[in-house]
Order: structure tokens, then C-alpha cells, then sequence
């Protein structure tokens, strides 16, 4: 699977979000920034994207993948 597929299925499933994709073959980097992480603890952040993802995961299309989540404003703060 190529960084460009993940990319293409978060950005279906969270269209509100800014979405950044990088690695290749099972192993993902992803950066989201939304609203709706908005007062979510970061394991439910992670379970969202996870929902996105999870029959590739368990098919093993998907082996690991690096989750780096944050609202606008916290992302304003990191970059």
C-alpha cells in the first residue's frame, strides 16, 4: 500500500481533517489536524483514526502506524 491510498481513505472518512501521510509497504506516519479531536483524550484520537483503518490492519495490509493527532490550535503551537 502506498502513503497516497491511506491518505485517500482518512481523507474520505475525516474530509474535515488536514491529513499528511508518509511512509510505504505496512508502515504509516500520519499527522492529522482537526476540530473534532477537540477535548478528546489521545486514546480516543487514536481510535478514531484506527476505525478508518482497521479491516487493513487486521487483513495486514497495514503492520504499524505512527499517529501524531492535534486540533488546530495545538498544531499552530508544534509547527
Amino acid at each position: 500500500m502506498q502513503s497516497e491510498e491511506v491518505a485517500k481513505i482518512l481523507s474520505e472518512a475525516l474530509s474535515e481533517c488536514e491529513i499528511t501521510v508518509a511512509g510505504e509497504g505496512n508502515h504509516f506516519q500520519l499527522t492529522v489536524v482537526g476540530e473534532m479531536f477537540e477535548g478528546l483524550s489521545s486514546v480516543k484520537r487514536q481510535q478514531s483514526i484506527y476505525a478508518c483503518l482497521n479491516s487493513y490492519i487486521a487483513d495486514g495490509t497495514i503492520h504499524a502506524i505512527t499517529m501524531k493527532i492535534y486540533t488546530p490550535a495545538e498544531w499552530q503551537k508544534v509547527s
